[in-house]
């Protein structure tokens, strides 16, 4: 007779190798998740935008390495985003999820 495989949503194997929502190891993995999206968001519009990484870091005022790291989700912060946006002429928003206020950024 064959074994049934049982089957986890995305959600349960999360729970399950990272840990629950809410967890000090659930909570770095969701930071680090978003920061590494927001880094490629950032690679993406300097793309677009014809940009390379030293060309942004000129913007910006930083190095290229600087820039390689930013878009891998390294050494982020808000004025750090700000800066490298409106660099690029891009505005972004952020999005609070307490009575979904939006605050832009730049």
């Amino acid at each position: 007779m064959m074994d049934k495989k049982k089957f986890y949503t995305q959600d349960e194997a999360k729970d399950i190798l990272i840990g629950k929502v809410g967890t000090p190891q659930r909570d770095n993995y969701e930071s680090d998740l978003n920061m590494f999206l927001i880094g490629d968001v950032i690679k993406r519009t300097r793309l677009e935008k014809n940009l390379t990484q030293e060309d942004l870091g000129k913007l910006v005022g930083v190095q290229k390495a600087q820039i390689s790291k930013i878009e891998n989700g390294k050494n982020l912060t808000i004025a750090t985003i700000i800066k490298i946006f409106k660099a690029m002429g891009v505005s972004a928003q952020l999005e609070i999820d307490n009575n979904r206020q939006k605050v832009a950024l730049c």
